[in-house]
């Protein structure tokens, strides 16, 4: 059965080309290391809520916009061993120690194994 990472997070709209640009780079180096799929989605309508919302969860502040994420893997054994390979690949090394273009200490994600996949 497939594993499915989740994340969330706030990114800065003027850094917005930045991100797009390292979410292909950690794609590269993710499909070649077992992932299946990886989607980056970028918030276009993203309501404030009263309790919970978006938002609210990665403290969204002004020029932010909340990005929504996974990635698609064969297994969570895989994504697992990916994770630990990755960090070994030169290309990943390569993008430490650079500042990325939105606040860690804000992202959250989460590892899910699907119970519904329906696609027409």
């Amino acid at each position: 059965m497939s594993y499915v990472q989740g994340f969330l997070l706030a990114v800065p709209e003027a850094r917005k080309a930045e991100y797009i640009a390292l979410a292909e780079a950690v794609w590269e180096v993710a499909r070649d290391h077992g992932c299946l799929a990886l989607r980056e989605n970028w918030g276009v309508d993203v309501p404030d809520g009263t309790v919970t919302s978006f938002p609210m969860a990665v403290k969204l502040a002004a020029g932010e916009t909340v990005v929504f994420a996974w990635m698609e893997w064969p297994d969570r054994e895989t994504c697992e061993a990916a994770h630990r390979s990755m960090m070994e690949d030169p290309r990943m090394q390569a993008m430490h120690g650079r500042k990325p273009p939105f606040d860690g200490m804000r992202m959250m994600w989460g590892g899910f194994a699907p119970v519904v996949d329906r696609r027409a």
